[in-house]
């Protein structure tokens, strides 16, 4: 599949993430012309894309989603075949702390890339990245499906459902008649090494574990899609090469874990401890805070029989990886060789 991206401009928005990082490094070990628009990555705090030096394989952008005239400068620069539109305000609690920066970011954002997208000929696949959070969450033990209200709680999930419902407009009002297929990925909790942000179980785990620190779990009985981060990644650029090919697959997909792997908090917290040992362990230590889901799944059918996608890894899988990366970046290792590495296996 990769081998689809050789020499294709690809511009991704939110490549210094950590998504968009392990996204990027994917594009530039396939011989892709990457361009990344994106904030800096925060100099008081470790990057993934800066320890991993993608910066030298790819045009790295510095500016803020909300520009659209830096955007759209940068966007008519590169004329890329393809966009992947990653760039957002990621985080539930920090929402519910700057609801207007997480709505002009999560939606005018989207508005900004699909503006250069409809400013430009060139592009021949869109992919909007937004979350499984933007269901109504009504606590149900079904998966969610592609067709089922969008009505995020919290102002991240919230606006990401409108990022979709912005999407569908666009696609509707101008990209299916202009022939540009546009598409949503709707992605589980991912995981992975060089996962830095706060208020995250595997983030929390890896932090006290190299400390030699108890691991405190906020709510161990929630019930996530969690799974390693390769497996979205290999989802959205299938998608993108797939629609790019056939017009007629652009659509919204979930992507999700096996059903086996959709496990509590507590669960997870389990499997890390084993994977990390050195008497590793964790408490559960309730947190007062903004209202969070106890309980979400998704219904992956309809990208498994219409592309053929099915995920790679299990949740065992994905810890191992992630202990792996983060505890050869704790020893001062080459974590670019542990990427290279991990993607090509």
């Amino acid at each position: 599949m990769l081998d689809f991206y050789r020499n294709k401009k690809v511009f991704i928005t939110g490549h210094t993430g950590f998504k968009g990082s392990w996204l990027t490094k994917m594009l530039t070990m396939a011989g892709a012309d990457v361009t990344g628009y994106a904030l800096s990555p925060g100099e008081d705090e470790p990057s993934l894309f800066r320890i991993a030096g993608l910066d030298r394989d790819m045009h790295s952008v510095i500016g803020d989603i909300r520009d659209l005239d830096a955007l759209m400068k940068a966007f008519k620069e590169t004329r890329p075949d393809i966009v992947i539109h990653m760039a957002a305000q990621p985080l539930v609690r920090d929402s519910y702390k700057m609801p207007r920066y997480t709505y002009e970011t999560n939606v005018m954002g989207t508005v900004n890339i699909l503006e250069c997208v409809r400013a430009c000929d060139c592009v021949g696949s869109v992919l909007n990245v937004t979350t499984d959070k933007v269901y109504e969450n009504i606590e149900t033990d079904r998966g969610y499906q592609e067709n089922d209200k969008l009505d995020g709680y919290d102002p991240y999930s919230n606006s990401k459902s409108c990022s979709e419902l912005v999407t569908h407009s666009y696609k509707k009002s101008y990209f299916d008649d202009a022939g540009i297929p546009v598409s949503t990925a709707r992605a589980g909790n991912v995981i992975g090494g060089g996962d830095f942000s706060k208020d995250r179980i595997i983030p929390d785990c890896v932090r006290a574990a190299t400390e030699g620190e108890t691991i405190v779990v906020r709510n161990p009985e929630a019930v996530r899609p969690f799974q390693l981060v390769l497996d979205p990644l290999y989802a959205y650029l299938l998608i993108v090469q797939k629609q790019y090919e056939d017009k007629k697959l652009a659509g919204y997909y979930n992507v999700g874990p096996d059903d086996a792997d959709c496990i509590t908090v507590a669960e997870l917290a389990d499997l890390f401890c084993r994977a990390w040992g050195d008497g590793c362990s964790w408490e559960a230590r309730p947190v007062d805070g903004p209202h969070e889901a106890n309980l979400l799944r998704l219904d992956c059918s309809r990208i498994r029989q219409e592309l053929g996608w099915s995920p790679r890894y299990d949740i065992r899988t994905a810890i191992e990886k992630t202990v792996e990366w983060s505890k050869v970046y704790a020893g001062g290792g080459d974590v670019s060789a542990v990427m290279e590495k991990q993607i090509v296996t």
